[in-house]
Parts: structure tokens; C-alpha cells; sequence
């Protein structure tokens, strides 16, 4: 328990680190710039959580299911072909992002330029992160992050000296690009571009369904706010965005649990395959009632006077979604036990399909709700569309579960065995990799 509670609390630090960082970032640019430049630049900063859900469904969330807890040797190797996948969806994409900056032109192109050629780095410093959570190391990763935000500060003061979108890419990806730099030292291990092909072929039954998972769920989000927009208005998307800014803090440490669960989960089915269900469970649980606490006492226990310093004029409209913000929050966090089950399990088929059923009803939810009831009932449809989506995670959960018990004793017992492919004992015969 103690070794958990320590991985838990890197998890929440280096979540933390990473979060202040765009805060910060976003703040330094958006009184740097006029609005024309900072949108070109919000631009750029979405194309590049769309591009991180593809890599880090191709590359570290197989890497979490099936290299978590393992041997170091074995680590070393898997962790030289993650990074090495993640390496290449930068390139691709970059390239993408070049080609689409060419054509667009003007300062929305400059942006898509300069993210194209730094999003190779910044690839490679997010899959780090995971690599050292999968192995328990998750101080490496805060150090990484905390060089991360370091190297922003000069960078950050050189672009505004004379601001443009297209500096504030470059210094924001090159502080990356060092960070990423930083984590390869600590870890020791050369990421190998020439084996992205043999990681993907190995763990395409998890990579590819996984790949599928992170971007219905940011696709889903987005486009419960485009719908809103488009039915109640652009102030009704501040509306809700604003409800959920209230909610930061706690998306912190959701955000935080997340980077550990997965490994955590695998760990447990490695040791006590029995104990599973209810390290879940905990996981859960424990999440869903932090985040009905904390809304609760942003519901009876912020001043207004408070909100109104926050968030301004929106706190009016914002503070009346406080309740079915809170429980949106508390459902997903409730699911999100059963999702790292699921997927320490390594029954991707399971997980996507769950997924996409819970990423629909939020869909159908957010955008129904908007077309009856504006913000607030697009807040109480996604939040009675999340509950349905904890249902729907925990019912494929115990089925996993079920099926898992229902294989012979044999092979119930060598579980990292058992959820990877016949491939990958291939990687386990690669030479071993040295530590510098």
C-alpha cells in the first residue's frame, strides 16, 4: 500500500507540474498577442491533444497494459520501441502539420508550421512520462516536467520580446524538446525510430482499438460544444466551460490517478489476479467521492463574492451548473476503475466498445439537453449520460472479469503472459539495452 500511495502521489505532482504549465502558457500568450494571433494559437494547442491521443493510443497506453511492473531489462527494451513509435507519429503528423500551414497561410499557417516541427519532441517527452509511471519511477517523470516548465521561462520571455504565434509554438515545443532530452538521460535507454513498425505490428490488438478509445473521447467533447454552440449560442458554451473551470482542480487529480491507475491495475492482476475487482473498485469509489466533496463545498461553500473574482460576469450564469457539472465529474470518475481494469485485463475489444457506447450517450446527452434546455440542460443531459456511461464500463468490466476466471488456473496465473500476443516474446529476446 505504502509503494502505491508514493506512485499515486508522483502521479498527482507531475500532473500538477504539467497542468501549470499550460495554464501558463496560455496566459503569457494571451496577453502577449491580439485575438486573431492567440486563436491561431489555440489552434495549434487542440491539434496537439489530438495528436497526443494518437500516440499515446499507438505507443505508451500498450506499453502501460503489458510493460508495467516487468523485469527492467525487459522495460528498457519495450520502453526503446514505445518511444521510438511515438517518434514517428510526431514525424507523420508534424509533416501533416506542415503541409496543412503551407496551404492555409497567414498566421493560422505559421502555427501549423511551427507545431509541425516541434511535435516530434513533444511526443517523445509525453511518452517518457508514461514509460516512467509503467516502470514505478514516477519521480523521473516530475523531474522531467519541472525541466519542462524551467526551460519555458527563458524561452517564453525571449518569444514575447518580440511576440508572434509562431515563436510562442517554437519556444513552448523546444522546451519540450529538452525535457524529453532530460528524461532519456534519466532513463538510459536510446528511443529506436526502425522498430515503430515491429511495435505496432505487436501490439496492434490493443494499439489500434486504444488509438480508436482517446480520440472518441476527446471527439465526443468537442463536439457536445460544438452542438451547443450551434443550438444555444457561443455564451452558453462560456457558460459551461466556465462550470467546469470550477472544476479544475479536481481535474487535476483525476488527471493525475489516471497516469498510474492502468499501471497500478496491471500490477494487482500480476500478483493477486483475485484482488482485481475490488482494487478497481477503491480506485473508483474513492475518486467519485473527492469529486462530489469537492463540488459540494463549491456548491455551499464559495462566497459568491468569491466566483464573481474567478470568473467574472459568467459566474452567474456558470454557478447554476455547478451541480450537474459535479456530477458528471463524479460518475466518470467512477468509471474510470473499470476502464483501468479493462484495460490491465488487455481485452481492448471490451474497452473500445464500452467507450463508444459511453462516448454516444454523452454525445446524444450534451446535445439533446442543449436543444431543450440550452447550457443547463446540456449539463444535466451529459451528466444522466455519464451515469449511463458508468454503467455501461462496469457491466463490460464484469464481464472481462468473468471471462478472465472462467480460463484454465495455468493460465490465470502467468497474467502478463496472458494478455500479450505471441510477438511479443520476440521483444523480450532483443538484446539488452545499457544504462548510461
Amino acid at each position: 500500500m505504502k509503494g502505491v500511495l508514493r506512485r499515486l502521489t508522483w502521479g498527482l505532482a507531475d500532473q500538477a507540474v504539467t497542468s501549470l504549465v499550460s495554464f501558463v502558457v496560455g496566459i503569457v500568450v494571451a496577453r502577449s498577442l491580439g485575438a486573431v494571433e492567440f486563436g491561431a494559437f489555440s489552434l495549434a494547442w487542440v491539434t496537439y491533444g489530438v495528436v497526443v491521443n494518437i500516440s499515446r493510443g499507438l505507443a505508451t497506453d500498450p506499453l502501460a497494459v503489458r510493460f508495467s511492473g516487468v523485469p527492467r531489462p525487459v522495460w528498457r527494451k519495450a520502453v526503446a520501441s514505445s518511444t521510438g513509435m511515438a517518434i514517428a507519429v510526431g514525424l507523420i503528423m508534424g509533416t501533416i502539420c506542415v503541409l496543412v500551414g503551407v496551404a492555409l497561410g497567414g498566421r493560422p499557417g505559421a502555427a501549423f508550421i511551427a507545431l509541425g516541427i516541434v511535435l516530434p519532441g513533444l511526443m517523445l517527452q509525453d511518452s517518457w512520462r508514461f514509460a516512467f509511471f509503467a516502470s514505478g519511477q514516477g519521480g523521473k517523470a516530475f523531474i522531467a516536467d519541472i525541466t519542462w516548465a524551467t526551460a519555458l521561462v527563458p524561452l517564453l520571455y525571449l518569444a514575447s520580446r518580440d511576440p508572434s504565434v509562431i515563436r510562442f509554438v517554437l519556444a513552448w515545443g523546444a522546451a519540450g524538446a529538452f525535457a524529453a532530452l532530460v528524461s532519456g538521460l534519466q532513463a538510459g535507454v536510446v528511443p529506436r525510430l526502425f522498430r515503430a513498425l515491429e511495435w505496432l505490428r505487436q501490439h496492434r490488438d490493443l494499439g489500434l482499438r486504444y488509438l480508436a478509445e482517446n480520440l472518441t473521447i476527446s471527439g465526443a467533447y468537442q463536439f457536445k460544444m460544438y452542438g451547443l454552440g450551434a443550438l444555444a449560442g457561443v455564451a452558453a458554451v462560456g457558460t459551461v466551460r466556465g462550470a467546469e473551470m470550477m472544476l479544475g482542480p479536481f481535474f487535476i487529480v483525476l488527471s493525475g490517478v489516471g497516469l498510474v491507475a492502468v499501471p497500478e491495475a496491471a500490477r494487482v492482476l500480476r500478483r493477486r489476479p483475485r484482488a482485481l475487482p475490488w482494487f478497481c473498485l477503491l480506485l473508483g469509489g474513492a475518486q467519485s467521492f473527492a469529486a462530489l466533496a469537492w463540488g459540494l463545498a463549491l456548491l455551499f461553500l464559495l462566497p459568491d463574492e468569491w466566483g464573481h473574482a474567478l470568473l467574472g460576469e459568467v459566474w452567474l450564469t456558470s454557478s447554476a451548473l455547478l451541480l450537474p457539472a459535479t456530477l458528471s465529474v463524479m460518475f466518470a470518475s467512477f468509471y474510470t476503475g473499470a476502464s483501468a481494469g479493462l484495460r490491465a485485463l488487455g481485452v481492448a475489444r471490451r474497452s473500445l466498445r464500452a467507450q463508444l457506447w459511453a462516448s454516444a450517450a454523452y454525445l446524444i446527452g450534451g446535445v439533446g439537453g442543449a436543444a431543450i434546455g440550452g447550457a443547463l440542460g446540456s449539463s444535466w443531459g451529459a451528466a444522466c449520460a455519464t451515469f449511463v456511461g458508468a454503467i455501461v464500463w462496469w457491466w463490460s468490466f464484469g464481464v472481462g472479469i468473468r471471462e478472465r476466471w472462467a480460463q484454465p488456473e495455468a493460465e490465470a496465473a502467468e497474467p502478463v503472459e496472458a494478455v500479450q500476443p505471441p510477438e511479443a516474446t520476440e521483444m523480450q529476446e532483443m538484446p539488452e539495452m545499457r544504462s548510461t
